[in-house]
Formats: C-alpha cells, sequence, structure tokens
C-alpha cells in the first residue's frame, strides 16, 4: 500500500553532524532505519547534549521496529499475525486505533487488515505472489476493520487467519514519535524526516521555513530529490506522499501497481500518480496519502475537501498521458515559487 517504504530494521546506523549557524548550532542526524533513510535536523543553543540525543533516537528506532515491524518475526505485530499471546504495547494501539478511524472516514478504502492481500500480491515481507482467482473469496473475508478489535489490552480477531499491515500509516507515526520527543527536550526548531515523510516545528534561523521537495510522479525516477514536481514550505506541519511509480510489476504487458484495493482485492488501475498530504500530524497524513491512491482523483478530492486543516496536491495523468495536478486552495500557500 505504499509506494517508498519497506518496513524493516536491518540496522540503525546514526550519524551525527554539527556546525555553527549565526547564533546556534544545525545537529544533523542521519541514518539508516525500516528500510529507508531518515534524517533530524535541529537548531539549539548548545545546551543540547547532541550525543544523548543520538542515543536516545536510536533508542526509540529500535522500540519502533520491536512493536509495529512485520519483518521482525519478535515484533508485536508480527506475534499478533502469528496469534501468539502478547500484550500490546502503546505505539501498537495508537496505530491500531488511528487505522480504525481513518478506516471509517475513507469508507475502507485505508485498511491495515489487507495484508493477506498485499502478500498474495508479492508486495509483503517474502515478496512471493500467490494470488489467483481461486483464493480470491477467502482473502476477502478475511479483509475489513470491524472483523478485529482490541479487547483488554489483547487482539480480538473474527478469523484466526486476519493478518495485519500497518506500513501506510507507521512510517507517518515514526516521524510523530520523533517529533514528540525533540519538543519534549525543548528543541524549538527541527525538521524530522523518515523515508520521505516529514514534520517541521518551528522556522530554521532567519525566519527560514522549511522548504521540502515532492518528487516528480513518473516511472524511473528513483532517486528522491533529482526530478522534483514541486517545492513546499512547511512550517509546523506534517507532510506525506504516496505514489505508484517505484513499486509494482509488469506481466504480459500489464502494469499491477503495488496498491492494492481493499474492496476489490486487485492492484488499482486508475490515472492518480501521487497524492500528497499536509496537516498537523504525520500519522493522518501517511494514512490519507494512502488512501487517496486507493480511491482515485475524483474521490480523493471529494474526501479531502471535505477535510478541515487538510490540504492536499495530486497529481494525475491525463488521457494523452500527459501530467496534471490538483490542489485545494490551501495548498497555494505552501508551494515555494
Amino acid at each position: 500500500m505504499k509506494n517508498n517504504f519497506i518496513f524493516f530494521l536491518l540496522t540503525i546506523a546514526v550519524g551525527l553532524y554539527a556546525c555553527k549557524t549565526g547564533n546556534s548550532t544545525r545537529s544533523e542526524l542521519r541514518g539508516f532505519t525500516q528500510g529507508t533513510g531518515f534524517s533530524v535536523i535541529f537548531y539549539h543553543d548548545n545546551k543540547i547534549d547532541e550525543s544523548l540525543v543520538e542515543e536516545e533516537i536510536n533508542e526509540i528506532l529500535i522500540n519502533f521496529d520491536n512493536s509495529l515491524s512485520t519483518y521482525n518475526p519478535e515484533s508485536i505485530i508480527s506475534r499478533v499475525n502469528n496469534n501468539e499471546e502478547v500484550d500490546l504495547d502503546t505505539l501498537f494501539v495508537n496505530v491500531f486505533n488511528k487505522s480504525y478511524e481513518i478506516w471509517k472516514l475513507t469508507r475502507g478504502a485505508f485498511d491495515i487488515t489487507a495484508a493477506p492481500l498485499i502478500n498474495a500480491w508479492g508486495f509483503g515481507p517474502d515478496a512471493t505472489r500467490r494470488f489467483n482467482e481461486s483464493i480470491k473469496d477467502r482473502l476477502m473475508d478475511l479483509v475489513g476493520m470491524d472483523k478485529i478489535k482490541i479487547e483488554n489490552g489483547k487482539i480480538i480477531k473474527g478469523d484466526p487467519d486476519m493478518q495485519l499491515d500497518v506500513n501506510a500509516i507507521a512510517q507517518g507515526y515514526s516521524v510523530d514519535v520523533l517529533y514528540n520527543y525533540l519538543e519534549r527536550k525543548g528543541i524549538e526548531s527541527f525538521l524530522v524526516e523518515v523515508g520521505g515523510e516529514v514534520r517541521t516545528k518551528g522556522y530554521k534561523p532567519g525566519h527560514e521555513a522549511w522548504v521540502i521537495g515532492l518528487d516528480k510522479p513518473e516511472d524511473g525516477n528513483i532517486t528522491p530529490g533529482v526530478n522534483r514536481q514541486a517545492d513546499i514550505m512547511l512550517v509546523d506541519k506534517a507532510l506525506a506522499t504516496s505514489g505508484n511509480y517505484r513499486k509494482f510489476f509488469v506481466e504480459d504487458g500489464v502494469k499491477y501497481s503495488h496498491t492494492i484495493d481493499p474492496s476489490t482485492g486487485y492492484p488499482v488501475r486508475h490515472k492518480l500518480l501521487s497524492a500528497t498530504i499536509i496537516t498537523t500530524d504525520c500519522m493522518t497524513a501517511d494514512a490519507l496519502a494512502t488512501a487517496c491512491m486507493v480511491m482515485g482523483r475524483e474521490k480523493a478530492i471529494e474526501l479531502v475537501s471535505s477535510l478541515e486543516n487538510v490540504d492536499a496536491y495530486l497529481v494525475y495523468s491525463d488521457e494523452e498521458g500527459d501530467f496534471r495536478t490538483w490542489f485545494t486552495e490551501g495548498m497555494v500557500e505552501y508551494i515555494y515559487d
């Protein structure tokens, strides 16, 4: 369900760099986590213990993996999927509850119980495609957040074969978790980015906004930041993008997107190429961006137009195959000329 997010932890390697900028110090942490890169940039007055920040961010990311990574066989979500007895932690519960909220809001377009479908199409942890018509109905029986719940700190499944995949929301949530940590440290100017999902606080020195590049959603554009669709100014907001241009397979001349529609069981076939959402938290932005990619342009426009404090930037192809854009009225203030 997510284009630029393979959620597993091979290792967490954190490198810290710092330099003096005017009356403040610019510190930057870069590393590898959840199968992708992350960066944390913050400005401070040298009262911050940078080595402690590095250590604590490392610990946060390890805890996150131990809760929500389906590529970690000992994680809480892996044990839930294997029907093992396990106590849920706050990270898991928060993601589950937000997922249920977005599931209701999008009328099922966003659904973390679509894991059996995602796995069957070869976009899960083992990347083995097994989908065929003979098993479709059984897979569809396992989809729907009305069939699963949390009760007394445990997951209760309507069917033991149900499984969860939170890749389309957990990356955004990891941004929020790091954001909340930095805010508690008293840092007033920072940016958190994990795999392209971003949240910022305050301005850079000189009252400069943070500028975020949106990649052009075209096949072959595999290097983030090289070929950009637009630049976005972001202050005290979160941004997430989902698209179908980096993860897909082609069979018999047909391109199959990694975005699976939970209502049909098949990859989507519409002309919406990418959806960028700006709102107050990255977990919501992440889930809504994915929901838009499932729904397609017209339904996505209807959805975001009905929501308060949510702005969207959609890129789609017209009948001639040319790129076209649609964005909310409020997005105008974010676009950097």
